[in-house]
């Protein structure tokens, strides 16, 4: 469906400019944004994936990934077509770089409502926005944010961290939760392989802290671009910044889409970031795609005990009393109920 887009400005010339993310797109009469899917039409800026679900599924909150939010619990999780970014990398870009590759816009039509009655039917606690950007179906996600909080649910956005100041004070009252994708510390590399830049990531997740809204940090560990214990230092030393508490899931690359001349993560490059993490004084670092790795498990920041355990997506134990330690006594963080 289309409709007439939120957080935009119209100029005298016909142009307008996109409010929603940090690229603050100027769009002129019958063109779109970087994301292909915000369009001017005679001066009115339009939004083209509304109610368009390309994807739904009642997921492991832990898929997402969030370790500290509602563990063991269902998220029912929704996207649209389109993104604001250009990863060469990107696990789902037969839907995020569709708009952008093809023109089309396509999806299921639904409205929020639907989703909602289908999320509670699924016994999910929550509604995640995620698989492509959030941020691009910003008004769907929006309206069906605030009917799901109406109806008891919790939502979380899964993104790149590129949404506007103005879109987060809009979205904020709605939003338990975000993971957000940093995926690398210097500007050159969000330059080159995402067609973005590193500081509006870094000032979203600062936002977010501010805005009590609870944040996990997810980066996607790339052989040869990424990797540098130095860069991974000052990356960890950054989440540090936003709270010792902060998660932070380092994700084992795959070759796929645009880069299939990298072989995958070493297994012990993973595990030296995630030293590199807990060095720096992060007290939950974790490890993505080894099913069964230890990282994958919770312990307690204090003691050291073993509070849930984890192969993959899903929770196999969970030692938690009243959300705390069972030894000690020390609250897990997070947003657990």
């Amino acid at each position: 469906m289309v409709r007439e887009a939120m957080l935009y400005e119209k100029k005298d010339d016909g142009r307008v400019v996109c409010r929603l993310c940090a690229h603050g797109c100027a769009i002129a009469p019958g063109k779109r944004g970087i994301c292909a899917v915000r369009e001017n039409r005679e001066g009115v800026l339009y939004t083209l994936n509304y109610g368009r679900v390309v994807a739904e599924n009642g997921d492991p909150i832990e898929k997402k990934p969030f370790f500290h939010f509602q563990p063991g619990s269902r998220s029912y999780s929704i996207a649209a077509v389109g993104c604001n970014f250009q990863c060469r990398f990107c696990q789902n870009h037969e839907i995020s770089q569709m708009p952008r590759e093809t023109g089309q816009v396509v999806g299921r039509p639904t409205d929020p409502s639907a989703v909602v009655n289908r999320a509670l039917a699924s016994g999910s606690r929550s509604v995640a926005y995620t698989y492509t950007e959030p941020t691009i179906f910003f008004e769907f996600a929006y309206d069906t944010a605030k009917l799901a909080r109406e109806r008891g649910l919790r939502n979380v956005f899964v993104t790149n961290g590129y949404m506007s100041g103005e879109a987060l004070d809009r979205i904020e009252p709605f939003l338990d939760g975000a993971n957000v994708d940093l995926k690398a510390f210097t500007d050159v590399f969000y330059r080159k392989y995402c067609g973005a830049r590193l500081d509006p990531v870094l000032e979203t997740l600062k936002r977010m802290k501010a805005r009590k809204i609870w944040v996990e940090v997810t980066t996607l560990m790339i052989p040869s671009l990424n990797d540098d214990p130095g860069e991974l230092s000052r990356m960890a030393e950054f989440i540090r910044t936003l709270g010792p508490e902060t998660p932070w899931h380092i994700s084992r690359f795959h070759p796929q889409y645009r880069m299939r001349d990298l072989p995958p993560t070493d297994v012990r490059k993973l595990h030296e970031a995630a030293r590199i993490g807990k060095a720096a004084g992060l007290e939950h670092v974790y490890t993505g795609n080894i099913p069964g790795d230890d990282w994958e498990n919770t312990f307690c920041a204090h003691c050291g005990e073993l509070l849930i355990r984890r192969t993959g997506f899903h929770v196999r134990e969970s030692r938690l009393e009243n959300s705390a330690c069972p030894r000690c006594g020390t609250p897990l963080a997070g947003l657990l109920d």
